[in-house]
C-alpha cells in the first residue's frame, strides 16, 4: 500500500438510495472494507438514472450526513464527499446547472455513465455537451461499453476532447472477465486511464478491491502511474471543488 491514502471516486456506499448498501450496518461494513484496502478518501456516487434511480437529492444528503458520522467512528482519517453517477440524458447540463444533480464533491467534474449499447456518436455528443458548458466529464467504467471495446481509438478521441476515463478495480484485476481485463490493460499501457474506482455495491458482493488494484497497476505499469490514477488525479477533483468554493 502507498504512504498516502488511496481514493475511491466511484462507489455505492450511501444506504437506501440506490442498488448499493441497503442498510446503515452494511454501509459501515463497506467503510471498514474500504479502509482495509488503504482508502482514506471516498467520493460516494449514488446512481441517478431516469425511471430507475431517482432518489430525491435531499434524501441522499440526509443519508450521506449519517454516513459521515459513521465514517468518523470507523477511522478519524477517513474522509467522505458526495457525488453522483449520472446516467446521461438530453437534459443533463440543465440538471447540473440548476443543482438537481450533484457534481463530484462540488467540483466541475461529473461522473458520467452510459448504457452498454450506447453508440460512439452519442457518447461523443454527450461528452462534448458537458465540456462545452465547462464541466469535466469522467466516463464511468468505460470497459463496459461495447462501442469503446470495439473501437479503441474512441478512448483516444474522447481523451483528446478533454474527457477523463475511469475503469473499475475489479476489471483491472480480471474479476469481471478476461475481456474487460485485457481492455483495461491496453488502456493502462496507452496512458489512457485517469481514474480507478471500486464501483462497490456491498460488503459481500461487488466489493471494494481498490488496494489490490493499486498494487497490480504498480507492478504492471509502475508506481508513478498508479499514484496518478489512485491519488493525484482524484485529489484534483477536491482541489477544483475547493477553488470553486473560494470564489
Amino acid at each position: 500500500m502507498p504512504e498516502k491514502g488511496l481514493f475511491d471516486i466511484h462507489c455505492h456506499i450511501i444506504p437506501s438510495v440506490d442498488d448499493g448498501a441497503d442498510t446503515r450496518e452494511e454501509a459501515v461494513r463497506m467503510l471498514r472494507m474500504e479502509y482495509r484496502q488503504g482508502v482514506r478518501k471516498i467520493i460516494a456516487t449514488p446512481h441517478f438514472r431516469r425511471r430507475m434511480f431517482e432518489t430525491p437529492l435531499e434524501q441522499i444528503k440526509e443519508q450521506f450526513e449519517i454516513l459521515k458520522e459513521d465514517a468518523a467512528g470507523v477511522a478519524g482519517d477517513l474522509e467522505l464527499y458526495l457525488g453522483c453517477e449520472f446516467h446521461t440524458n438530453m437534459e443533463m447540463v440543465e440538471m447540473l446547472r440548476t443543482g438537481q444533480i450533484m457534481t463530484m464533491a462540488g467540483s466541475r467534474y461529473v461522473l458520467t455513465e452510459f448504457s452498454g449499447s450506447s453508440e460512439g456518436s452519442y457518447i461523443r455528443e454527450r461528452l462534448y455537451s458537458l465540456l462545452s458548458h465547462g464541466y469535466r466529464p469522467i466516463v464511468a467504467h468505460v470497459e463496459r461499453y461495447e462501442a469503446m471495446r470495439k473501437n479503441f481509438s474512441l478512448a483516444e478521441e474522447i481523451a483528446d476532447m478533454g474527457a477523463f476515463i475511469q475503469v473499475n478495480a475489479d476489471s483491472i484485476l480480471g474479476k469481471d472477465g478476461f475481456g474487460a481485463k485485457r481492455y483495461c490493460g491496453k488502456l493502462l499501457k496507452a496512458g489512457l486511464v485517469h481514474f480507478a474506482g471500486s464501483d462497490c455495491h456491498g460488503s459481500s458482493r461487488r466489493i471494494s478491491r481498490i488496494g489490490e488494484a493499486y498494487d497490480y497497476v504498480s507492478r504492471k505499469v509502475g508506481k508513478i502511474y498508479a499514484d496518478r490514477i489512485f491519488i493525484e488525479n482524484p485529489q484534483k477533483i477536491l482541489d477544483n471543488a475547493k477553488n470553486r468554493k473560494g470564489r
